[in-house]
Protein backbone atom coordinates (compact mmCIF):
# COMPACT_ATOMS: atom_id res chain seq x y z
CA UNK A 1 0.00 0.00 0.00
CA UNK A 2 1.82 3.97 -1.14
CA UNK A 3 1.32 6.72 0.62
CA UNK A 4 -0.84 8.87 -1.35
CA UNK A 5 -0.69 12.76 -1.02
CA UNK A 6 -3.23 15.67 -0.71
CA UNK A 7 -2.04 19.56 -1.32
CA UNK A 8 0.66 21.20 0.92
CA UNK A 9 -0.09 21.95 3.94
CA UNK A 10 2.10 23.00 7.36
CA UNK A 11 3.53 20.03 8.62
CA UNK A 12 1.70 18.30 12.37
CA UNK A 13 3.65 17.78 14.64
CA UNK A 14 4.84 14.41 15.62
CA UNK A 15 2.07 13.85 18.82
CA UNK A 16 3.10 10.45 18.97
CA UNK A 17 6.58 8.85 18.04
CA UNK A 18 6.19 5.93 19.91
CA UNK A 19 3.19 4.81 17.77
CA UNK A 20 4.86 6.21 14.88
CA UNK A 21 8.27 3.84 15.07
CA UNK A 22 6.49 0.67 16.26
CA UNK A 23 4.20 0.98 13.14
CA UNK A 24 7.62 1.83 11.08
CA UNK A 25 9.35 -1.65 12.27
CA UNK A 26 6.26 -3.71 12.06
CA UNK A 27 6.22 -2.95 8.61
CA UNK A 28 9.53 -3.18 8.33
CA UNK A 29 9.75 -6.87 9.61
CA UNK A 30 6.40 -7.55 7.48
CA UNK A 31 7.61 -6.78 4.32
CA UNK A 32 11.51 -6.08 3.99
CA UNK A 33 12.78 -8.32 1.33
CA UNK A 34 15.51 -9.66 3.61
CA UNK A 35 13.60 -10.62 6.65
CA UNK A 36 16.90 -11.18 9.05
CA UNK A 37 17.87 -7.69 8.29
CA UNK A 38 14.37 -6.48 8.72
CA UNK A 39 14.10 -8.37 12.00
CA UNK A 40 17.40 -6.83 13.24
CA UNK A 41 16.04 -3.32 12.51
CA UNK A 42 13.11 -3.26 13.48
CA UNK A 43 15.15 -4.19 17.39
CA UNK A 44 17.48 -1.39 16.45
CA UNK A 45 14.10 1.45 15.82
CA UNK A 46 12.70 -0.07 19.26
CA UNK A 47 16.02 0.02 21.02
CA UNK A 48 16.57 3.72 19.89
CA UNK A 49 13.45 4.81 20.64
CA UNK A 50 13.86 3.63 24.27
CA UNK A 51 17.29 5.64 24.30
CA UNK A 52 15.17 8.70 23.50
CA UNK A 53 17.03 8.97 20.12
CA UNK A 54 13.76 9.73 18.54
CA UNK A 55 12.52 12.48 20.86
CA UNK A 56 11.44 15.46 18.81
CA UNK A 57 8.14 16.56 17.15
CA UNK A 58 9.36 17.54 14.05
CA UNK A 59 8.71 14.89 11.45
CA UNK A 60 11.77 15.98 9.21
CA UNK A 61 14.15 15.54 11.95
CA UNK A 62 12.55 12.36 13.04
CA UNK A 63 12.17 11.29 9.15
CA UNK A 64 16.35 11.91 8.93
CA UNK A 65 17.11 9.94 12.77
CA UNK A 66 15.31 6.88 11.76
CA UNK A 67 16.65 6.39 8.55
CA UNK A 68 20.00 7.12 9.00
CA UNK A 69 19.53 3.89 11.09
CA UNK A 70 17.81 1.83 8.47
CA UNK A 71 20.19 2.29 6.35
CA UNK A 72 22.74 1.55 8.84
CA UNK A 73 23.08 -1.73 8.23
CA UNK A 74 23.28 -2.24 4.26
CA UNK A 75 22.90 1.13 3.10
CA UNK A 76 19.84 0.45 0.89
CA UNK A 77 18.80 3.73 -0.34
CA UNK A 78 15.63 2.83 -0.88
CA UNK A 79 14.63 2.01 2.61
CA UNK A 80 13.71 5.21 4.71
CA UNK A 81 11.52 6.99 6.61
CA UNK A 82 10.61 9.96 4.05
CA UNK A 83 9.36 13.24 4.94
CA UNK A 84 6.63 14.80 2.94
CA UNK A 85 5.43 18.82 3.32
CA UNK A 86 2.32 17.63 2.16
CA UNK A 87 -0.08 16.07 4.02
CA UNK A 88 -0.14 12.42 3.26
CA UNK A 89 -3.76 10.08 3.21
CA UNK A 90 -3.19 7.26 5.38
CA UNK A 91 -4.62 3.82 4.50
CA UNK A 92 -5.01 5.37 0.68
CA UNK A 93 -4.05 2.50 -1.96
CA UNK A 94 -1.92 4.91 -4.66
CA UNK A 95 -0.08 7.43 -5.01
CA UNK A 96 -1.45 11.17 -5.81
CA UNK A 97 -0.49 11.47 -9.05
CA UNK A 98 -0.81 15.46 -9.29
CA UNK A 99 2.89 16.36 -8.33
CA UNK A 100 3.91 13.26 -10.32
CA UNK A 101 1.54 14.68 -13.71
CA UNK A 102 3.11 18.02 -13.14
CA UNK A 103 6.76 16.53 -13.71
CA UNK A 104 5.37 14.80 -16.53
CA UNK A 105 4.00 17.99 -18.67
CA UNK A 106 7.08 19.87 -17.50
CA UNK A 107 9.26 17.30 -18.86
CA UNK A 108 7.17 16.83 -22.20
CA UNK A 109 6.64 13.38 -20.68
CA UNK A 110 9.93 12.44 -19.69
CA UNK A 111 11.42 13.23 -22.80
CA UNK A 112 13.01 16.78 -22.57
CA UNK A 113 15.81 16.70 -25.49
CA UNK A 114 15.85 15.65 -28.90
CA UNK A 115 19.26 16.92 -30.21
CA UNK A 116 20.93 16.17 -33.52
CA UNK A 117 24.48 16.56 -32.98
CA UNK A 118 27.88 16.26 -35.33
CA UNK A 119 28.49 13.10 -37.39
CA UNK A 120 24.63 12.36 -37.58
CA UNK A 121 24.99 11.29 -34.11
CA UNK A 122 21.28 11.63 -32.04
CA UNK A 123 20.96 12.26 -28.69
CA UNK A 124 18.49 11.61 -26.67
CA UNK A 125 17.65 12.70 -22.69
CA UNK A 126 14.98 10.87 -20.61
CA UNK A 127 14.22 13.04 -17.47
CA UNK A 128 13.61 13.47 -14.65
CA UNK A 129 11.98 9.51 -14.48
CA UNK A 130 10.88 6.58 -16.65
CA UNK A 131 6.88 7.70 -15.91
CA UNK A 132 4.39 5.05 -15.92
CA UNK A 133 4.18 3.12 -19.49
CA UNK A 134 0.38 4.31 -20.01
CA UNK A 135 1.59 7.90 -19.73
CA UNK A 136 5.05 7.60 -21.27
CA UNK A 137 4.51 4.78 -24.21
CA UNK A 138 3.41 7.71 -26.49
CA UNK A 139 6.09 10.85 -26.11
CA UNK A 140 8.93 7.94 -25.82
CA UNK A 141 7.39 5.89 -28.83
CA UNK A 142 7.75 9.31 -30.92
CA UNK A 143 11.41 10.32 -29.81
CA UNK A 144 12.87 6.58 -30.15
CA UNK A 145 11.46 6.66 -33.72
CA UNK A 146 12.82 9.51 -34.56
CA UNK A 147 16.63 8.95 -33.58
CA UNK A 148 16.33 5.30 -34.84
CA UNK A 149 17.05 6.82 -38.30
CA UNK A 150 20.39 7.90 -36.53
CA UNK A 151 23.52 5.96 -37.40
CA UNK A 152 24.78 6.65 -33.61
CA UNK A 153 22.94 7.10 -30.74
CA UNK A 154 23.47 8.75 -27.08
CA UNK A 155 21.12 8.22 -24.45
CA UNK A 156 21.23 10.36 -21.65
CA UNK A 157 20.67 9.05 -18.45
CA UNK A 158 22.40 12.00 -16.29
CA UNK A 159 18.73 12.91 -14.53
CA UNK A 160 17.15 10.32 -14.95
CA UNK A 161 16.35 9.01 -10.79
CA UNK A 162 13.79 6.73 -11.03
CA UNK A 163 11.28 4.93 -13.24
CA UNK A 164 8.93 1.73 -13.65
CA UNK A 165 10.21 -1.76 -14.82
CA UNK A 166 7.51 -1.81 -17.57
CA UNK A 167 9.00 1.40 -18.84
CA UNK A 168 12.48 -0.06 -19.02
CA UNK A 169 11.32 -2.59 -20.71
CA UNK A 170 9.74 -0.62 -23.31
CA UNK A 171 12.83 1.28 -24.16
CA UNK A 172 15.14 -1.74 -24.08
CA UNK A 173 12.92 -3.19 -26.94
CA UNK A 174 13.80 -0.22 -29.59
CA UNK A 175 17.26 -0.80 -28.77
CA UNK A 176 17.40 -4.55 -29.84
CA UNK A 177 16.28 -6.56 -32.20
CA UNK A 178 14.25 -9.37 -30.74
CA UNK A 179 12.90 -10.18 -28.01
CA UNK A 180 15.19 -10.48 -24.70
CA UNK A 181 15.35 -11.51 -21.05
CA UNK A 182 16.14 -8.19 -19.70
CA UNK A 183 15.81 -8.70 -15.95
CA UNK A 184 14.30 -10.92 -12.81
CA UNK A 185 12.45 -9.44 -9.57
CA UNK A 186 12.51 -11.13 -6.60
CA UNK A 187 9.41 -10.51 -4.48
CA UNK A 188 9.34 -11.24 -0.81
CA UNK A 189 5.24 -11.60 -0.95
CA UNK A 190 4.53 -15.03 -2.24
CA UNK A 191 8.24 -15.34 -2.78
CA UNK A 192 8.18 -15.45 -6.51
CA UNK A 193 10.39 -14.37 -9.31
CA UNK A 194 8.93 -12.41 -12.13
CA UNK A 195 10.94 -11.85 -15.30
CA UNK A 196 10.79 -8.79 -17.58
CA UNK A 197 10.93 -9.32 -21.50
CA UNK A 198 12.15 -6.70 -23.89
CA UNK A 199 9.00 -6.59 -26.06
CA UNK A 200 8.43 -8.28 -29.82
CA UNK A 201 6.65 -5.83 -31.50
CA UNK A 202 6.74 -1.92 -30.75
CA UNK A 203 5.05 0.89 -32.35
CA UNK A 204 7.01 3.21 -34.06
CA UNK A 205 10.80 2.19 -35.42
CA UNK A 206 13.62 0.49 -33.49
CA UNK A 207 16.91 1.87 -33.67
CA UNK A 208 17.71 -1.48 -33.02
CA UNK A 209 20.49 -3.59 -31.76
CA UNK A 210 23.61 -3.29 -34.43
CA UNK A 211 24.28 0.65 -34.53
CA UNK A 212 26.67 2.34 -31.99
CA UNK A 213 24.96 3.12 -28.65
CA UNK A 214 26.38 5.31 -25.87
CA UNK A 215 24.36 5.78 -22.64
CA UNK A 216 25.82 8.74 -19.95
CA UNK A 217 25.39 8.14 -16.31
CA UNK A 218 25.70 10.60 -13.66
CA UNK A 219 25.88 10.34 -9.53
CA UNK A 220 21.73 11.06 -9.53
CA UNK A 221 21.11 8.20 -11.92
CA UNK A 222 19.17 6.03 -9.95
CA UNK A 223 16.79 3.23 -9.84
CA UNK A 224 15.11 2.60 -13.14
CA UNK A 225 17.41 5.28 -14.44
CA UNK A 226 20.25 2.22 -13.45
CA UNK A 227 17.82 -0.65 -14.08
CA UNK A 228 18.34 0.56 -17.93
CA UNK A 229 21.71 1.49 -18.01
CA UNK A 230 22.30 -2.03 -16.01
CA UNK A 231 20.52 -4.44 -18.81
CA UNK A 232 22.36 -2.88 -21.46
CA UNK A 233 25.36 -2.68 -20.23
CA UNK A 234 25.05 -6.63 -19.45
CA UNK A 235 23.33 -7.31 -22.70
CA UNK A 236 26.95 -5.68 -24.14
CA UNK A 237 24.77 -3.19 -25.97
CA UNK A 238 25.78 -0.30 -24.75
CA UNK A 239 28.92 1.80 -23.96
CA UNK A 240 28.40 3.68 -20.41
CA UNK A 241 29.62 6.76 -19.84
CA UNK A 242 30.76 9.08 -17.33
CA UNK A 243 30.27 8.31 -13.35
CA UNK A 244 28.95 5.53 -11.29
CA UNK A 245 25.44 5.49 -10.63
CA UNK A 246 23.67 5.64 -7.10
CA UNK A 247 23.08 2.23 -6.33
CA UNK A 248 19.43 1.65 -5.70
CA UNK A 249 17.95 -1.84 -7.25
CA UNK A 250 15.41 -2.73 -4.82
CA UNK A 251 11.67 -1.94 -6.23
CA UNK A 252 10.10 0.16 -3.18
CA UNK A 253 6.39 0.12 -1.38
CA UNK A 254 4.98 3.20 0.57
CA UNK A 255 3.08 3.43 3.88
CA UNK A 256 1.85 6.64 5.65
CA UNK A 257 2.81 6.45 9.37
CA UNK A 258 1.96 9.95 10.23
CA UNK A 259 0.55 12.78 8.41
CA UNK A 260 4.03 13.79 6.96
CA UNK A 261 5.90 10.55 7.15
CA UNK A 262 6.13 7.50 4.77
CA UNK A 263 7.73 4.31 5.50
CA UNK A 264 9.11 3.63 2.21
CA UNK A 265 10.29 -0.39 2.11
CA UNK A 266 11.98 -2.38 -0.41
CA UNK A 267 9.84 -5.60 -1.20
CA UNK A 268 11.81 -7.26 -3.83
CA UNK A 269 15.13 -7.10 -5.08
CA UNK A 270 16.70 -7.39 -9.02
CA UNK A 271 18.05 -10.63 -10.39
CA UNK A 272 20.22 -9.64 -14.09
CA UNK A 273 19.81 -12.69 -16.08
CA UNK A 274 23.66 -12.47 -17.08
CA UNK A 275 25.46 -11.44 -13.87
CA UNK A 276 23.00 -13.14 -11.24
CA UNK A 277 23.75 -9.80 -9.00
CA UNK A 278 22.42 -6.48 -9.69
CA UNK A 279 24.01 -2.81 -8.75
CA UNK A 280 22.40 -2.96 -5.36
CA UNK A 281 25.35 -0.58 -3.33
CA UNK A 282 27.83 -0.43 -6.21
CA UNK A 283 25.92 1.44 -8.51
CA UNK A 284 26.24 0.69 -12.51
CA UNK A 285 30.02 1.35 -13.22
CA UNK A 286 31.04 3.39 -16.31
CA UNK A 287 33.14 1.82 -19.24
CA UNK A 288 34.46 5.23 -20.08
CA UNK A 289 34.80 7.01 -16.69
CA UNK A 290 34.46 10.68 -17.00
CA UNK A 291 32.85 13.62 -15.03
CA UNK A 292 29.02 13.73 -15.55
CA UNK A 293 29.32 17.24 -17.46
CA UNK A 294 31.76 15.96 -19.89
CA UNK A 295 30.13 12.86 -20.69
CA UNK A 296 28.06 14.06 -24.00
CA UNK A 297 31.64 15.49 -25.19
CA UNK A 298 33.50 12.39 -24.40
CA UNK A 299 30.38 10.30 -25.96
CA UNK A 300 30.35 12.28 -28.64
CA UNK A 301 34.04 12.10 -29.39
CA UNK A 302 33.86 8.15 -29.30
CA UNK A 303 30.94 8.14 -31.34
CA UNK A 304 33.25 10.13 -33.66
CA UNK A 305 36.85 8.58 -32.95
CA UNK A 306 37.85 11.20 -32.01
CA UNK A 307 40.80 12.10 -29.96
CA UNK A 308 40.36 13.49 -26.61
CA UNK A 309 41.28 17.19 -26.31
CA UNK A 310 44.73 17.44 -24.68
CA UNK A 311 44.89 19.10 -21.11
Amino acid sequence: MTAMTTPAASPAPVADVPAVIEETARLLAANYVFPEPADRLAALLRGRLEEGAYDTADPAELAARVTADLQSENGDSHLRLKFHAERLLEGADQVDLTSLRGEFAASLGGVPRVELLRGGVASLELAPMLFPLAWAAEPLSAALTLVARAGTLILDLRGTVGGHPDTVAFVCSYLLDERTHLNTQYWRAGDRYEQSWSLPHVPGVRFGGAKPLYVLTSGRTFSGGEELAYNLQQLGRAVIVGETTRGGAHPREGWAVHPHLEASIPVGRSVNPISGTNWEGIGVRPDAPCPADEALDHALRLANDEPAPRS
